[in-house]
């Protein structure tokens, strides 16, 4: 089973950028798809974004398409998610996981959550 760790969460001000980093553990994770989620308190887990196996594809939730991208390094082990134009209403903890079903925007598809990285924007 992969773990995945991730960082790079933080304080911005609205307009600002973040990127934050998904670390994952294990010698299978170039055959993983991936994906990104987010969870504002009292809401539910939201779908951001997901990342093919090879990187060459991507398919993100309509609220942050062309201000987020995700993007990975196969030998580094680590899947990305590059943040601009962050507004008041990212604030949320970013979680990434393993994608088991390309495409899905549903969390029940998702497995092996990391803990999640904090990200506030300030109006």
């Amino acid at each position: 089973q992969v773990q995945l760790v991730e960082s790079g969460g933080g304080l911005v001000q609205a307009g600002g950028s973040l990127r934050l980093s998904c670390a994952a553990s294990g010698r299978t994770f170039i055959n993983y798809h991936m994906g990104w989620f987010r969870q504002a308190p009292g809401r539910e887990r939201e779908f951001v974004g997901t990342i093919s196996s090879s990187g060459g594809a991507t398919y993100y939730a309509d609220s942050v398409k062309g201000r987020f991208t995700i993007s990975r390094d196969n030998v580094k082990n680590t899947v990305y998610l590059q943040m601009n134009g962050l507004k008041p209403e990212d604030t949320a903890v970013y979680l990434c996981a393993v994608c088991r079903h390309w495409g899905s925007k549903y969390y029940a598809a998702y497995d092996s959550w990391g803990q999640g990285t904090q990200v506030t924007v300030s109006s």
